[in-house]
Parts: C-alpha cells; structure tokens; sequence
C-alpha cells in the first residue's frame, strides 16, 4: 500500500481517521540513530507505528522497533510529542489519517538487525549522514529534539 505524505498544503485530501502511534529514537554504542527506509514511500524514518486496542503507548513503540527492525528494546526517556494538525498521511486504501506520535527515547536489550515486510533497508546512520538521507522533515524534526538532549520533552 503506498503512502503520502503532507505538510500545510491546500491541497490535501481531508482526514478521516485520527492514529495513535509511537515512534522510537534508537542509538548505537557509537551514537547512530536506527532508521528503517519505508517500503510504502522510500523514505527514511525512525522505527514506529500505531497502537493496538491492547497496547500502551511505550509497549507500542517497543512492539514495532521488534517488528520493524529485529531489535528489543526498553524504553529510557521521551523525546517529544507529535500532533501538528497540518501533517496528514494519505494512503492508497483511501484512509487519509492524522497521526498522533509520542516518540520515544530506547536502548537495545537484545535481538537482531532485520528488515521487515514494511522497510527496504534498516541499519544504524551517523548523525552527520542524516540531512542527506530523504526523509519527512517530521521525522527529522523529532531526531532533531533528540540529539539536543533536551531537559524535557518538545510537547507539539
């Protein structure tokens, strides 16, 4: 299923579903973030997604680093949270959805590197390699709140 997104633009198509989802910043022992490049957009992201009737939020985020990248995960901190109302994702099954994202700080417990159904690559970028990686600027936005270890979370 492909997927768009938009940003305070005109034209586009109004949502008709509001998803709650939560996203992770994951890091190495050197300081890279894992990012997965989406099979629905070919873009990069941060590992994350929706949350399930029987999920909280920090077990959502910890259930779709797992899925979409191999790794466990525990959650250490929060980055921010996400719920600008000009930022809508509109995919080809005719949902049109507007995201609210808590986006998470973790560390690895455990498991293995792997590529989902939902990604093309997954790896571990440099901070320096990421402004030339396309991406969303939503997603760099939250990376950004991370790396400037902030002494509370961005609330947005």
């Amino acid at each position: 299923m492909a997927r768009t997104e938009y940003y305070d633009d005109p034209q586009a198509p109004e949502p008709n579903s509001l998803v709650v989802a939560a996203s992770a910043v994951v890091t190495d022992d050197q300081g890279r973030i894992l990012l997965q490049r989406r099979r629905d957009n070919d873009l990069w992201a941060l590992p994350g997604g929706g949350m399930d009737m029987s999920d909280s939020l920090p077990g959502t985020a910890v259930r779709e680093v797992k899925e979409e990248t191999g790794y466990d995960v525990e959650i250490t901190g929060l980055v921010g949270t996400y719920t600008d109302p000009r930022h809508v994702i509109a995919y080809s099954d005719g949902e049109v959805r507007r995201q609210f994202n808590v986006c998470f700080r973790a560390r690895i417990v455990g498991g293995s590197l792997a590529v989902s159904e939902e990604s093309t690559e997954v790896r571990f970028v440099a901070t320096a390699e990421i402004a030339s990686l396309p991406m969303h600027h939503t997603q760099r936005l939250r990376i950004q709140h991370y790396l400037e270890n902030r002494s509370s979370p961005y609330l947005g």
